[in-house]
């Protein structure tokens, strides 16, 4: 299984995935500033792994600064950070996780090369909690999947978009562990293509069988009845239910409703935000509306061309079959539920 990102002597070092599938190739970010480009360039992307960069970012950029203005250096730190990108509520978790520790370490007087060494490890506690995490969410949610099913998924919530393992695809991977026969129909995600590019490759490096199809033909395989579940991943839920994820996650969720065929979201814990009512209050990031008129840098509009990139939507939760977690499966009224499955402890 592909490794996302890793803590090394040397700096983050991560695959770099605006180059996949042509080229496996890896960045190492030096300061906390190049960790920031990328996540802002989507080197590195999807809601988990951004949390595991923005950690190591924060633990980077606190190995690096002036011992005598660090409380002012560990603020600009994650105020450049926290900038990024603002929908995947998993940065800012990650963010106030190091804070946190941070906090706890200078209240208590530990020295500055101690708190150094203690930011690394959260920051490496965050990562192998993630892929921990994903691995629970993907035992709870194989259970859900019909026996040899086909399923559908949008966008990429693999080991490419968490510490590894994966949230939607990791439900595949542990159905495929426990002896199904699980079949998957990947929808291209434009404009970036993140499950061209992404979902399709890193199916193919486990030998899970996978089928490519644009967007546009997602309604008519779901009234074939070719599907037996959808599972895509999530960047925020609100406390409702709401799902913020991959723009054209919506337009999937209405037409498996109206074909009959389940749609579950996969996350973990710290993708709820239990602030926020309803998806209404989810912030939606606008990208460069020239990754629209173009495909991978080559035109595909006349110049000129007006465009506008959201990229994300909000499904409300009437379409949502169910929300699996690590600590279990929410179901409606997802306002309890969630809240339930929040305070579990582990």
């Amino acid at each position: 299984m592909v490794k996302t990102i890793e803590w090394t002597p040397a700096g983050v070092v991560m695959i770099d995935q605006t180059r996949l599938p042509a080229e496996e190739t890896y960045v190492t970010c030096k300061n906390y500033r190049e960790v920031a480009d990328a996540i802002r360039g989507m080197v590195i992307r999807g809601a988990p792994a951004i949390g595991v960069a923005a950690a190591m970012g924060v633990a980077i950029g606190v190995q690096q600064a002036d011992a005598e203005k660090l409380d002012a250096e560990m603020e600009e730190i994650c105020a450049v950070l926290g900038a990024t990108r603002p929908t995947a509520v998993n940065l800012f978790w990650a963010i106030e996780r190091m804070k946190k520790r941070y906090s706890e370490l200078r209240a208590s007087g530990t020295d500055v090369e101690a708190i150094r060494a203690e930011l690394v490890a959260e920051a490496e506690r965050v990562l192998a909690e993630d892929i921990a995490i994903n691995q629970s969410i993907g035992r709870h949610g194989a259970a859900l999947l019909p026996a040899d099913a086909q399923v559908m998924t949008h966008c990429n919530a693999g080991a490419l978009a968490t510490g590894g393992y994966g949230t939607a695809l990791g439900v595949i991977r542990a159905a495929v562990e426990s002896g199904s026969s699980v079949a998957v129909f990947a929808n291209e995600t434009r404009p970036f293509l993140q499950g061209a590019r992404l979902t399709v490759w890193e199916l193919q490096q486990d030998s899970i069988p996978v089928t490519l199809l644009t967007d546009n033909m997602a309604g008519q395989l779901l009234h074939s009845g070719k599907v037996g579940a959808v599972v895509v991943g999530a960047d925020r839920i609100a406390g409702n239910g709401d799902v913020a994820n991959k723009i054209g996650t919506y337009s999937v969720a209405v037409l498996a409703k109206e074909n009959g065929v389940p749609f579950y979201v996969a996350a973990p814990i710290s993708t709820l935000d239990l602030s926020l009512a309803s998806g209404e209050e989810i912030p939606i990031e606008e990208r460069d509306p020239a990754e629209v008129t173009q495909l991978q840098g080559v035109p595909v509009a006349p110049p000129d061309t007006k465009a506008i990139h959201p990229a994300f939507d909000v499904t409300p939760n009437r379409y949502v079959t169910a929300i699996i977690t690590e600590h279990g499966v929410a179901r409606a009224p997802y306002t309890e539920a969630l809240r339930e499955l929040a305070s579990t402890k582990t």
